[in-house]
């Protein structure tokens, strides 16, 4: 399994927590998603969501301006209109099941 490195402030902060994680395997996409915590704190979940979705892909942006040249905002933008796209017209299906931690 090819990991990537934890963020130091998630290693540092005792209160942190993982929401979102991505693999690829067995041919698909495949992730491990922490739902419920928004809505436990009051808060609306879908709008979170929405805003974690946003953050990453400005981290995306800023990752490929720093290690490809890519301009971080066009690459955001990109990265918008794929995610458009994809929402519009699926070119694969998101399938599984959802495991509830206990």
């Amino acid at each position: 399994m090819n990991r990537r490195p934890l963020p130091e402030a998630a290693v540092s902060d005792p209160n942190s927590v993982e929401m979102l994680t991505v693999w690829i395997a067995d041919g698909g996409l495949h992730c491990s998603i922490k739902i419920g915590m928004y809505t436990s704190m009051g808060m609306n979940e879908v709008g979170a969501w929405g805003r974690i979705l946003a953050d990453t892909a400005r981290h995306i942006g800023n990752a490929l301006e720093e290690q490809q040249g890519v301009d971080a905002r066009e690459a955001v933008l990109r990265i918008s209109r794929s995610f458009d796209d994809e929402l519009a017209l699926p070119t694969t299906s998101a399938q599984g099941k959802f495991v509830k931690k206990n």
